[in-house]
């Protein structure tokens, strides 16, 4: 079946959303509209802070900059739908409109999972090679992860979408969440998916698994490091570091459970889901900034200088 039958069959995806009392759906649009402007404020504070700010041109803060901006990104691909949903008695997708939506999130989701082990290669040389870090950490390689992170983002949801793009939807069309979840809608073509089922849950679940676990395994490293080295820098450094841990942890931990296990019913969650959307970019900015000096500072110089300058004009 090409493609112009699978979309005559079904032009749109049912959203059964997260509630159907209408009481609810207006708390709810309150809720995740603020959350939503916490996200792209936050966020944004993050990049421009690190963009202007000459005492965060360094590789830690690089990478801190590009996770907001794939955060933001991340956020966007499905919140301000699920936002203008919450207005609407009857919540639907398009069918092009779902593929694009899922093809965004698992873009930006690839891309910020290996930019988070970027982040984790960029401690662990500040930490067990501090001497050789500038040397290591250069500018070609900073440039290199991030070119990394943005392939791999392509590549991961492109090896998924190119086959779920040519499934055929000819029956049911109602999705028991508020967004398009890649496992939901499998579930509904009319054809056999365990093949694709199986590359869901190896792309997204085993590999969020494993780099995971990789990660953790950094991570024990460096804090042996660090407690092996007790000083001030050791402190700093301590910090920083679990910043990172709770960042990766609040990241792969919703995405393991809705992809490793994604087709029984009990692990599609809408709180998982939810959490892994949108919850997690609100959180990010938030515990980078109150766990780290340098940002908070920077902050408050930045908002010093716009405010100097709106009292000037």
């Amino acid at each position: 079946m090409d493609l112009l039958n699978n979309r005559s069959s079904v032009s749109e995806f049912v959203l059964v959303g997260l509630s159907t009392s209408q009481e609810t759906q207006i708390l709810f649009f309150a809720i995740f509209f603020l959350v939503y402007v916490a996200i792209i404020v936050g966020n944004l504070l993050i990049v421009i802070s690190v963009i202007v700010d000459n005492h965060l041109h360094s590789p830690m803060y690089f990478f801190l900059a590009n996770l907001s901006f794939f955060d933001l990104c991340l956020s966007s691909a499905a919140t301000p739908k699920v936002i203008s949903d919450f207005l609407r008695k009857h919540k639907t997708i398009s069918w092009w409109g779902c593929m694009t939506q899922m093809f965004f999130m698992h873009f930006f989701g690839g891309g910020e999972m290996s930019l988070l082990i970027a982040m984790a290669v960029d401690r662990y040389v500040a930490i067990c090679k501090p001497l050789h870090y500038k040397t290591i950490m250069s500018h070609r390689v900073l440039t290199g992860f991030l070119l990394l992170s943005w392939v791999i983002g392509l590549i991961h949801t492109t090896s998924q979408m190119v086959f779920t793009v040519g499934l055929p939807f000819c029956g049911p069309n109602v999705l028991d969440s508020f967004f398009c979840d890649l496992p939901l809608v499998i579930k509904l073509a009319c054809t056999e998916t365990y093949i694709l089922e199986l590359l869901v849950i190896v792309n997204s679940g085993l590999l969020s698994l494993l780099c995971f676990i990789l990660l953790l395994i950094s991570y024990v490293v460096m804090l042996v490091t660090i407690w092996k080295h007790s000083s001030s820098a050791s402190s700093k450094a301590l910090s920083t570091l679990s910043a990172h841990i709770t960042v990766v942890t609040l990241f792969f931990g919703p995405a393991i459970f809705i992809y490793a296990f994604p087709f029984n019913g009990y692990s599609v969650d809408k709180f998982l889901s939810m959490f892994y959307s949108i919850i997690t970019p609100l959180l990010n900015p938030i515990i980078y900034t109150l766990r780290n000096q340098e940002m908070k500072a920077a902050i408050k110089r930045l908002s010093k200088h716009h405010i100097g300058a709106g009292l000037t004009h």
